[in-house]
């Protein structure tokens, strides 16, 4: 018997798909920051991920809001037109969706798939990852990083804190912070935050398991922010979580140095994921200066 489900049969993702998928992603070296057993797994309730391997390739499919299936991007090794014709083909055919579609494909699919007359390939600006310097934010020195080391600085007069990589001990704590988040922010009114909630209490909980590196800041003993990521690949870490009391001045931005300088000095760079199209979110990205994006593409096939 396959160690693995094999196409056209898919299953949920486990803890105990880790080993294989990360197999997978490990020898691919992803870019964009779904691409990671986490972050795989702790959003599968939201996504209702599932997994197969179709001869050498990982393939994965996805529901949006709406409910309708999409397909990850196969990983494996090039060339990946024909798998990725054969999943968009039965995706149509046997699962009957109406154009279907290829979501968060990365610029390397999308180049191989770029010179077929067959396909089509849009860039998604809302899903392009930032990218940052690992050393500008953990030093926040220069001109243009003159109000976030402010921010800092003002912290720092106002409260003795104290930064500590995450560890079972403090597991709890985070719960309990995020779990006041969502109420001060009414998640159980919006799926979206219910969603986040649910795929940070699962990745918390599966701390062990996942391995992922984190911290938490605490004041007078109490964790009032804490973030989690781990290993893109060889050069660059992703940040999935971040969260902080909201009622204290600058301690997102705290969190955001302390664990670059504490958890992220063996890599250059840090992948803090897409701004999703909100102008907020994407104001907030853009004022840590990035020193660049990672597109993302959907791809379609011109017939269907």
């Amino acid at each position: 018997m396959p160690k693995h489900p094999e196409f056209p049969h898919f299953k949920n993702i486990s803890l105990q798909d880790r080993d294989t998928i990360t197999a997978f992603l490990k020898a691919y070296q992803p870019e964009t920051s779904e691409l990671t057993f986490t972050n795989l797994f702790m959003w599968q309730a939201y996504a209702r991920t599932r997994w197969s391997v179709y001869r050498d390739w990982l393939c994965m499919l996805c529901r949006d809001k709406a409910g309708r299936l999409y397909a990850m991007p196969p990983i494996g090794p090039p060339s990946r037109r024909p798998v990725s014709r054969m999943i968009l083909e039965w995706l149509g055919e046997e699962k009957r969706q109406q154009r279907p579609c290829i979501q968060r494909a990365d610029k390397r699919l999308a180049q191989e798939l770029g010179g077929a007359e067959d396909f089509l390939v849009e860039p998604k600006r809302e899903h392009f990852d930032y990218i940052y310097r690992v050393d500008n934010l953990s030093s926040l020195s220069g001109r243009k990083y003159h109000g976030k080391k402010n921010h800092v600085n003002k912290f720092r007069e106002m409260h003795s804190f104290t930064y500590a990589p995450l560890d079972q001990e403090l597991i709890r704590a985070c719960l309990e912070l995020e779990n006041q988040w969502c109420r001060d922010h009414h998640c159980c009114e919006d799926m979206s935050l219910m969603g986040e909630w649910e795929a940070i209490r699962n990745s918390l909980l599966s701390f062990r398991d996942l391995r992922f590196e984190g911290g938490a800041i605490q004041i007078d003993g109490k964790v009032e922010a804490f973030t989690f990521g781990e290993l893109l690949n060889a050069d660059t870490a992703v940040v999935h979580v971040e969260k902080a009391n909201p009622a204290i001045q600058g301690l997102y931005a705290v969190i955001n140095q302390q664990f670059c300088e504490n958890s992220l000095d063996t890599v250059s760079y840090v992948n803090r994921e897409q701004d999703l199209g909100q102008p907020g979110l994407r104001q907030a990205k853009q004022s840590y200066h990035p020193s660049h994006l990672v597109e993302k593409f959907t791809i379609r096939c011109k017939h269907q």
